[in-house]
Order: C-alpha cells, then sequence, then structure tokens
C-alpha cells in the first residue's frame, strides 16, 4: 500500500454469488486484473459487462462515479487483482475500457496492457504508470529495464520466479529501486503483472 503512484495492490477471491455492492469512488485509476472466474461489473457511466481471465479493466473514478462488482456463477470461486493507482490530475471526466489480453500475447512475455498514452494497444491511464501481464515457465526468461528515474512493483499472482535471482513465490510483491534492469527466470507456471512507475 503506497508505492510510488501505486495506492494498492488487492488480491480478491470472492466466492460464488457475493461482491461488492454498488459504491463510490473519486480521483482514482482502477485497474482490474481477472485471473479466474467471472467478474460482473457495472457502473453509473452506464458500462455493464462480464469479464473473464485475461480480461483487464481500466476505470478512471475522477469526479465521482458509484460501481459494483459481482462474482454470478454459482458454483465458481472469482479471483481478481484490483489495482489503484493516483491519477495525474483530479476532477476529471470519468472513463472507462476493458479489454481482452489472450495468454499467447503474454507467453514468455511482458504484454503492455496498461499505459499512459495506449501504444501497443494498451488500455489508457491518467498517470505516467505502465501495467505489464506475463506468463513465464521452464525456460522462458524476460528483462524489463528500469530507468534511473523509475521504479517497479512486481507482484506474482500465481506459481513461482526468480527476480534477480530472488525467488518468489504466489502472492508475493517486490518493491524495486535503483536496479537497472529486472530478469524474470525460472517459471513455475508463473503469472505475474509488474509495474512501472515513476520514482
Amino acid at each position: 500500500m503506497g508505492f510510488s503512484r501505486l495506492r494498492v495492490l488487492n488480491e480478491d477471491r470472492v466466492r460464488p454469488g457475493a461482491g461488492f455492492g454498488t459504491h463510490g469512488h473519486r480521483d482514482m485509476e482502477i485497474v482490474t486484473y481477472v485471473l479466474g472466474g467471472v467478474l460482473e461489473h457495472a457502473d453509473s457511466m452506464g458500462n455493464g459487462y462480464q469479464l473473464r481471465n485475461g480480461d483487464v479493466q481500466r476505470m478512471s473514478a475522477g469526479s465521482g462515479v458509484t460501481h459494483s462488482e459481482y462474482n454470478p456463477s454459482q458454483e465458481e470461486e472469482l479471483h481478481l487483482l484490483q489495482m489503484w493507482v493516483l491519477p495525474a490530475e483530479q476532477g476529471t471526466t470519468p472513463g472507462y475500457e476493458e479489454k481482452d489480453f489472450p495468454a499467447e500475447g503474454r507467453r514468455g512475455a511482458l504484454r503492455l496492457v496498461v499505459s499512459p498514452d495506449g501504444r501497443e494497444g494498451s488500455l489508457t491511464i491518467g498517470q505516467d504508470a505502465s501495467l505489464f501481464a506475463g506468463l513465464l515457465d521452464g525456460d522462458e526468461r524476460v528483462r524489463h529495464a528500469v530507468a534511473a528515474d523509475r521504479s517497479a512493483w512486481l507482484h506474482v499472482a500465481r506459481g513461482g520466479l526468480d527476480l534477480n535471482g530472488e525467488r518468489l513465490e504466489a502472492g508475493d510483491g517486490a518493491a524495486i529501486r535503483g536496479e537497472p534492469e529486472l530478469l524474470l527466470e525460472r517459471g513455475d507456471r508463473a503469472e505475474l503483472v509488474l509495474w512501472d512507475l515513476p520514482l
């Protein structure tokens, strides 16, 4: 909680038929990454969607928005990451985007899923922050350069991997400063997200 512009990173498991009733947010960029199950979303902007594994949602609360999140299944657990990022500007018009990022694009790679400029087909966020998602197993390895004026936050959602020689397992997070390059390797069915952030 509270690393650079990343306010919180919550890993939630929602039992069948449960969820979060209608509630409000303002002046926050909210990014949700679905790991398993179905997330049913509805908001005061008129959006209503069901999101599944590999779907990423960005909701800019701006001047104020209400929404609900619910697991519509009567059998399957909902597993997700929800991440809140402080916006660069307050009081902006609320906005919403969601997109599916198939597993093949994340396999053995860091797939850009959120960025300030929407490059490479990513969702657009109102902050100088970029989110990458990856799947890493066996001999697959990926590198990520971190500029001298940047920091990073890595969260392992499933499996395990080595980060610059340090072993991380499911549920582990790493706050990273002063490392010019990140080497992710020795993945064991790992699913991860990586934020690239200002210092």
